[in-house]
């Protein structure tokens, strides 16, 4: 438990409704989206930076570690307490401070949930381009400490390419901020990118110039119908070979396109073996060359091509890839998900990796991906109260991450690594990259009190 003299500090510092530290109240922010869970010593929520600096002071004072948390969304572990942290909570610093059109840039606390954001920035016919398939609850901060990619990112990049500066609350308490809001490029070495996907090991994000882009005049959404997966993958790989790039290239197999026609009756045919979803934008003479191209590439395998004709449809297409994850409970109670990544000419190798794993290893596994990025999200079933049935899936989950370095991939695209994937980590990095790790987190952080045991062991 706290020391009392602590909880009466803290509430000092940001106020008696913004401390938790009753065991119901802790009990949600011992989770996130993975299957592991915590217990941490009480939550706090602060709304300024000054508050989060005092925050830091006392917990050094009391040797006591800190876990960043927004909405607890991620899926790699990365905001699970340890016993001896508190945890604080980012949801209560959601000020948007500027909307800059002239420089394309937007000020925003961690706080913020993208789709707030998106909302705000759409008045101005703006937007911003990562959008998680949990935007409509993750929050700026976690996207930034994940370095979240979603259904855009083989156009536009991920979170990381729209990240101009930010200020950050050190371990020892100072107040740094790197970047800044009219260039894209920093003299000296370039911070803003070293804790952009640290998951808040090296310091605690207060405030975000993120960058915003004109949405697009025009665009087409497409739906490509597959007898088999390994097909759809096919055409992933020639629509890349012959240099297009959509703005989304979007895969879901057989048993996601029956969970979420459960949901949400879009009309996808459930006996298709996989559906392509692919989008195009730019300007309105573009649109009808771009689809044409396209189709011409996606009807030598698909066994049906049509393109949307109405927001109806396109909001139908959407919700059903945006609630793939959830609709797999229909399936089974559980499931691990994975966030793998290989170069786009191997993906038609890593779908029929996937397949092999689900077969050596007797798995049901549901394949998302976004394919144009070469990010697989297979979706291993099982029921987490069979400890022998969750071994195994752990097992294939270890199957699939080596599968992807085989391929030249990565362990992790977008997910983070947080306490899922810190045992491979060395798989894919050799033994002086490693170290290399650790002497940056000891040189933010030589005590090791901000999200300790996360993406690496000191």
């Amino acid at each position: 438990m706290l020391a009392k003299t602590v909880v009466k500090r803290l509430k000092e510092i940001v106020g008696e409704k913004n401390v938790v530290t009753d065991k119901v109240g802790l009990f949600s922010y011992g989770y996130d989206g993975t299957l592991l869970a915590g217990e941490a010593l009480g939550v706090v929520s602060p709304q300024t930076t000054e508050q989060v600096v005092e925050i830091v002071k006392l917990m050094n004072e009391h040797d006591i570690k800190l876990v960043p948390r927004g909405a607890g969304t991620n899926e790699s572990g990365g905001t699970i307490p340890s016993e001896d942290s508190v945890v604080i909570s980012f949801t209560k610093m959601i000020k948007i401070h500027e909307i800059d059109t002239e420089n394309f840039v937007a000020v925003v606390e961690p706080g913020v949930i993208n789709f707030d954001l998106q909302v705000e920035l759409e008045k101005k016919k703006f937007y911003f381009p990562p959008d998680p398939s949990s935007f409509k609850a993750s929050t700026i901060g976690g996207n930034v400490g994940e370095c979240s990619g979603g259904p855009k990112c083989f156009k536009y990049g991920v979170t990381r390419d729209y990240i101009l500066g930010l200020e950050v609350v050190l371990p020892n308490g100072k107040v740094i901020q790197t970047g800044g809001r009219n260039f894209q490029s920093e003299p000296g070495y370039d911070l803003t990118r070293i804790i952009v996907g640290a998951e808040g090991t090296l310091g605690l994000v207060t405030k975000v110039f993120v960058r915003i882009i004109p949405i697009p005049r025009a665009k087409k959404t497409m739906l490509a119908i597959y007898d088999k997966v390994e097909d759809a993958s096919q055409t992933v790989a020639d629509i890349v070979a012959a240099g297009i790039i959509p703005t989304t290239l979007e895969l879901m197999d057989n048993l996601l396109i029956n969970t979420t026609e459960d949901f949400t009756h879009a009309g996808i045919p459930r006996d298709a073996g996989a559906v392509l979803i692919i989008e195009v934008d730019g300007y309105p003479e573009d649109m009808d060359g771009q689809v044409k191209t396209i189709g011409e590439i996606a009807k030598k395998i698909a066994k049906e091509f049509k393109v949307a004709q109405t927001a109806v449809e396109v909001d139908q297409i959407w919700t059903s890839r945006r609630s793939a994850f959830g609709s797999v409970a229909r399936v089974r109670p559980s499931y691990g998900v994975n966030d793998i990544t290989v170069p786009r000419s191997n993906f038609p190798k890593a779908i029929e990796g996937v397949l092999k794993v689900a077969k050596d290893f007797g798995v049901t596994i549901g394949v998302v991906a976004h394919a144009g990025d070469g990010n697989l999200h297979p979706l291993i079933l099982f029921d987490q109260r069979n400890k022998e049935e969750t071994e195994t899936v752990h097992a294939a989950e270890e199957a699939l991450c080596m599968m992807a370095l085989d391929l030249e991939g990565t362990i992790s695209g977008e997910h983070g690594i947080g306490l899922v994937k810190k045992k491979y980590l060395n798989k894919e990095f050799t033994p002086a990259a490693m170290e290399a790790f650790r002497k940056i987190k000891r040189s933010f952080d030589p005590s090791n009190r901000f999200n300790p045991g996360k993406v690496i062991d000191l």
